[in-house]
């Protein structure tokens, strides 16, 4: 997961581009999901889910990912705040 904090007027721009970016991202080996959420106070959060540490990795290391996430970032008015869960219960 990650906290993120956008630049005032970016939503829609930010929600347009992660949209577009799943695109990309779901073809990556343990990819699961990718979701941006807002909550009722105004915040938002970014989780995604793989199959594994590894794999995550990998994503976030890969050509594709290189592609995508300058402009996502550019949309933020701060670094992203990642923390890592592993899954204990279904």
């Amino acid at each position: 997961m990650a906290d993120i904090h956008l630049k005032e007027g970016a939503e829609a721009d930010f929600v347009a581009w992660f949209s577009e970016s799943n695109k990309v991202l779901h073809t990556a080996p343990g990819f699961i999901s990718r979701r941006c959420l807002k909550s009722s106070d105004g915040n938002y959060r970014i989780i995604v889910e793989h199959e594994s540490l590894e794999t995550f990795v990998r994503m976030h290391k890969s050509a594709e990912h290189e592609k995508v996430h300058p402009l996502g970032r550019s949309f933020m008015s701060a670094e992203p705040q990642r923390i890592k869960f592993t899954v204990l219960a279904e």
